[in-house]
């Protein structure tokens, strides 16, 4: 299982999210991502299922456990790499031609 964070970010403060700093938990596959969410009791509803970069947020101590347990730490550029990949993977689906009978 492949499962990576990204480094703090400050970030601004409202109702839903009263932190001063968060991260990006993302993965290879969205499977994996739901597996590393259920082994950190992450709500089901935090899943941000964003078609560039599925994601959960993480505050600084989530962060800390999802390292403890294997995930892998990144800098902001991987990030958008995984982004980017993701968005070439998008585009090349929406492409694909249709087969018969679909």
């Amino acid at each position: 299982m492949t499962v990576y964070v990204d480094d703090l970010r400050m970030c601004l403060r409202n109702r839903n999210w009263p932190y001063k700093q968060s991260c990006h938990l993302v993965a290879d596959t969205i499977e994996e991502l739901y597996l590393f969410g259920v082994l950190m009791n992450l709500k089901p509803e935090w899943f941000q299922n964003k078609p560039e970069l599925p994601h959960y947020d993480l505050t600084k101590g989530m962060r800390r456990k999802a390292v403890k347990l294997g995930a892998i730490e990144i800098g902001g550029g991987a990030i958008v790499e995984l982004m980017n990949k993701n968005r070439q993977l998008l585009a090349k689906k929406q492409n694909r031609p249709k087969c018969a009978g679909q």
